[in-house]
């Protein structure tokens, strides 16, 4: 018995037609997909409480459910402390199962538990990607509140392979971004 995620069904099923419908694609494969989900904190204070930075790969492979790397500083920034080798953030890229999953639970679960929630912005990159910052964990229903020792924000891009921004837009609609009007 194979599993496959809600959203991954209704992608095939549903989204890869109406968009085939929309933009007049002659094959599946031109219809865009969503290639990978990358979620990545970074942890400034990280340079002085060491800490930091194992909290928030505990917490951000919490989040994405699968483990979190922590990504290196590549220069000597004096101005911040800040030297060659040093860990500043965590990442952790999501694929395949795990990210299908992970969208359904932003969309259905974390960003409804944003306060005065209106909408996520439009603006893409230009080259059919989007990112969304979200300046609080703790809308993730896997974040303990009680044992939160600072409040940090991440940043979540979408990377499809949809070759302009009009089509990326209708891609991430249909799964059910809210978008703002």
């Amino acid at each position: 018995m194979d599993y496959t995620p809600n959203l991954q069904k209704h992608y095939q099923e549903e989204i890869i037609p109406a968009l085939t419908k929309r933009f007049n694609y002659k094959t599946v494969m031109e219809v865009p997909r969503l290639r990978k989900i990358v979620l990545n904190a970074g942890v400034g204070d990280a340079v002085a409480d060491k800490k930091l930075i194992d909290v928030a790969q505990e917490e951000l492979s919490l989040i994405a459910g699968q483990k979190a790397v922590q990504t290196i500083s590549t220069k000597d920034v004096s101005n911040f402390k800040l030297r060659r080798g040093m860990p500043i953030g965590v990442k952790v890229t999501l694929r395949r199962e795990k990210m299908y999953e992970f969208l359904e639970r932003l969309i259905n679960v974390a960003l409804p538990r944003i306060r005065d929630f209106k909408g996520i912005n439009t603006r893409f990159d230009g080259r059919g990607n989007y990112s969304l910052g979200i300046t609080e964990q703790i809308i993730f229903q896997e974040i303990d509140i009680d044992k939160i020792s600072k409040i940090m924000g991440l940043e979540v891009s979408f990377v499809t392979t949809a070759k302009t921004d009009e089509e990326a837009f209708a891609l991430l609609q249909e799964f059910g971004l809210p978008f703002k009007k």
